[in-house]
């Protein structure tokens, strides 16, 4: 029977019920999450106060905006953001909320910008977020340099723009190090950006970053566009950390991928994908001459925006081929997106109880989320 939350005190005393025990407990014999952390509003919000505010989270690759003048707009919890390269090439991260009234100074994306001009009065800032003109501002002691756009704070690993809203998080990388090994000879941060969009599921956060971090769900889900290549028998763990979970897909035998991969590949690197997950909701497969990404966020306990992209290994893979590839991940996408819709549907059952995690290689990467999440929640 679902329970009902009222109450920040109450959320932290039922998360604290549920979760508290998984931080350090056991991993054989542990259960999924009850079905009331996929569809209550009180939780969502313990969740997006106690983790999307303060944790590092992923908005986009740093090759989407490559040339000066590039940007994108963004949106993380109440927070318009604009993801841009300035004057002097560098990343910056602005909020995109005007000084003045509060409008929205930028909006889809561009290249070759030279600032952005609010809509709304026409005051205009530069690359850096500068004020450059206010019009008709003529009162005493009034300043432009008082009033640029404020700035974000951000990280960039291996090519990928985290923020921390409330600038308090501890640095990200040290806490992916272990990643960075498993991901050192792909060259992760070199991937080229070919293609992103946006889309909006019906569907709770947690449940499209633990269905995309186990391949469990490979065989029957993606009978036609995955199991060919990476079927469930190939799954297998890796090593976790502080900040990640990981597994490897490994390629059904005669599929050849290392002509495609880096000189750097080991054997065994050449013939998998490998799956990371950058807590909480940055979520990625890496193959040996393919990135595919998708940045999470949530929009209410059973609806979430996603945007998601690929990236290549060099120029020469850009054509028809990538084309192809596109829309098989688009395929991808749309079988787990149905899945995990009507999965939604049903957590709001009577009967929609907790049932057994499969073994660490089929679904040890979501037994490691819930630590993550056991650590954030019930600190």
């Amino acid at each position: 029977m679902n329970a009902i939350l009222t109450g920040q005190a109450a959320t932290a005393d039922y998360v604290s019920q549920h979760l508290n025990h998984r931080a350090s407990g056991p991993r054989v014999g542990q259960v999924t999450l009850p079905s009331d952390f996929y569809t209550d509003s009180d939780l969502l919000q313990y969740e997006l106060q106690t983790i999307f505010d303060k944790e590092w989270i992923c908005i986009g690759r740093e090759g989407e905006v490559a040339e000066v003048g590039d940007y994108l707009t963004t949106q993380v919890l109440n927070e318009p953001l604009i993801l841009l390269r300035d004057e002097q090439g560098e990343v910056q991260v602005l909020s995109n909320v005007c000084r003045h009234r509060c409008m929205k100074v930028a909006s889809g994306s561009g290249k070759k910008a030279r600032g952005f001009s609010c809509p709304y009065h026409a005051w205009s800032y530069n690359l850096k977020g500068d004020l450059v003109s206010a019009p008709r501002m003529k009162e005493d002691g009034f300043k432009m340099g008082n009033h640029s756009l404020a700035k974000v704070n951000f990280e960039i690993w291996q090519g990928f723009v985290y923020v921390n809203l409330d600038g308090k998080a501890a640095p990200l990388a040290p806490r992916l190090g272990g990643l960075d090994s498993l991901l050192g000879n792909y060259h992760t941060d070199q991937m080229l950006h070919y293609f992103a969009e946006e889309d909006v599921w019906e569907c709770n956060w947690k449940a499209l970053v633990e269905n995309f971090m186990e391949g469990y769900h490979l065989n029957y889900v993606h009978p036609e566009t995955l199991r060919p290549v990476t079927p469930t028998s190939g799954a297998k763990k890796l090593p976790d950390g502080e900040g990640y979970t990981a597994y490897a897909a490994n390629y059904n035998q005669g599929y050849e991928a290392k002509r495609f991969g880096h000189a750097d590949l080991t054997e065994e690197e050449a013939n998998r994908s490998t799956l990371f997950c950058v807590y909480p909701s940055h979520i990625a497969s890496q193959s040996p001459h393919l990135l595919v990404y998708m940045t999470i966020q949530p929009l209410a306990a059973d609806r979430l925006k996603i945007r998601w992209g690929m990236s290549i290994r060099d120029e020469a893979m850009r054509g028809k081929d990538m084309d192809d590839l596109v829309a098989l991940w688009k395929q991808v996408n749309s079988e787990d997106k149905f899945k995990l819709e009507g999965l939604q549907e049903t957590y709001r059952s009577r009967h929609a109880e907790p049932g057994p995690l499969a073994p660490d290689d089929l679904e040890g990467t979501i037994k490691d989320f819930h630590r993550y999440l056991a650590r954030q929640l019930c600190a």
